[in-house]
């Protein structure tokens, strides 16, 4: 397959917390979209990319040199760990700052949590942010519940079926990503 024929899917990690779990699940995630054929990642941290508080508008340096990477994204994978039933406010501020670059594009969520529903709450509400970007998010989603458990210390998954939890949601992901790639181009045309 040729470059031009890759789809471009990036994971990103959306907490900027030191001592982050979701980094495990995270690096996980990457990993295994690196073996699939076809497909070009890049894992984005959100701690590279903060904001101040007080500046959302897509501005500063920092965002300008995140954009033309999201623009480029053909789809999305996201990794966020449910902090007091919700979503980190470092992902609702990257989030934020695009100009367009997630719209007609899919995005599958991954939940982390220290508890049973791997983050159940927090994929709920993000889903709606996602709607509101324009994007579309998917309803095949992982969740890594008690992550403590999950992950060993040098972040090695201790369960095996998360590799085939992984590689069904990213045959959802990578079914939408072709559609509505296809769709974008004919709009182009």
């Amino acid at each position: 397959m040729s470059t031009e024929q890759l789809l471009f899917i990036p994971v990103i990690l959306g907490t900027a917390r030191e001592g982050r779990r979701s980094e495990h699940a995270a690096r996980f995630v990457f990993e295994e979209l690196k073996k699939r054929e076809g497909i070009e990642t890049e894992l984005i941290d959100v701690r590279e990319h903060r904001l101040p508080a007080t500046d959302d508008t897509g501005e500063t340096e920092t965002a300008r040199n995140i954009l033309p990477t999201l623009e480029r994204a053909d789809g999305f994978i996201v990794v966020s760990p449910e902090y007091n039933h919700g979503y980190p406010g470092e992902l609702k501020m990257f989030l934020d700052m695009s100009d367009g670059q997630y719209a007609k594009k899919p995005i599958a969520i991954c939940g982390v949590s220290e508890g049973a529903v791997g983050g159940a709450r927090m994929m709920e509400q993000l889903r709606n942010v996602i709607l509101d970007l324009g994007a579309t998010p998917i309803l095949a989603a992982v969740y890594f519940a008690t992550v403590e458990k999950l992950f060993n210390e040098e972040g090695e998954i201790q369960d095996d079926s998360y590799r085939d939890r992984v590689s069904k949601m990213f045959d959802s992901l990578l079914w939408y990503t072709k559609v509505l790639k296809a769709g974008r181009e004919r709009e182009s045309e």
